[in-house]
């Protein structure tokens, strides 16, 4: 248990934070997630190379958006927001992921989560939809919003070490 802790915490404690960027939450999350999976280690599936880690980090993220759902503090919009003619493609190569990971966690936490389970997790705005218990429009909206939110973000960090 201890070495499956050691080689998979700091990804699970990444993940963690994505959804929720206070160290103590997070801290909280990666915890109970490692309860989960020593407690249900028999329902793991091995399926090749990576498939340990990936089922490790899809409990931390299906744990992250338990505790943030139980707290309520996520508010999720009805409105598809205007979108723009054609969307700015964003170069995020010269951010340090961990720049990027702080940017991520600013975002409101309802905008979060959806960016997270739809970059991330991969997940389909229907899918995240019925996970959440909202529209699927809210679901494009939220995650439109972030995507504007991080563009804005990126583009003045860039204007800012450029300048440096």
């Amino acid at each position: 248990m201890r070495a499956l802790y050691d080689s998979l915490a700091g990804f699970a404690m990444a993940t963690a934070l994505r959804y929720s960027p206070e160290q103590e939450e997070a801290k909280d999350i990666l915890q109970d997630s490692f309860l989960k999976v020593f407690g249900h280690f028999d329902q793991f599936h091995y399926q090749g190379e990576g498939s340990l880690k990936a089922w490790v980090l899809k409990i931390v993220s299906n744990e992250a958006i338990s505790h943030l759902n139980k707290q309520a503090r996520i508010i999720y919009t009805d409105t598809l927001a205007d979108q723009p003619e054609e969307e700015e493609e964003v170069d995020i190569n010269p951010i340090p992921p961990k720049v990027l990971t702080q940017m991520i966690g600013s975002l409101p936490p309802g905008y979060r989560m959806v960016f997270n389970l739809h970059v991330f997790e991969e997940k389909s705005h229907k899918e995240i939809g019925h996970l959440l218990g909202i529209k699927e429009n809210s679901s494009a909206s939220q995650f439109l919003r972030a995507k504007r939110i991080l563009a804005k973000l990126i583009n003045e960090y860039k204007t800012r070490h450029h300048e440096e």
